[in-house]
């Protein structure tokens, strides 16, 4: 994992400037999982990390 890099419970924007959050990396850390902050909704994935902006890291992040 890079510390730079978007993971799992991070909020983000995407490169489509959707505010989401990680839920999963699959496929050995290519394929970063991605769902809306609030009310479900559907899921998409971006194989492309670095276009993901942190807005804010996750707490069980943090306290680690």
């Amino acid at each position: 994992m890079n510390a730079q890099r978007a993971w799992v419970g991070d909020l983000v924007r995407d490169g489509d400037r959707r505010r989401a959050i990680v839920t999963d990396v699959r496929t050995g850390g290519t394929v970063w999982v991605l769902r809306p902050p609030t009310g479900g909704g559907p899921h998409w994935e971006t194989d492309e990390p670095d276009s993901l902006e942190i807005l804010a890291r996750s707490e069980a992040r943090d306290s680690c």
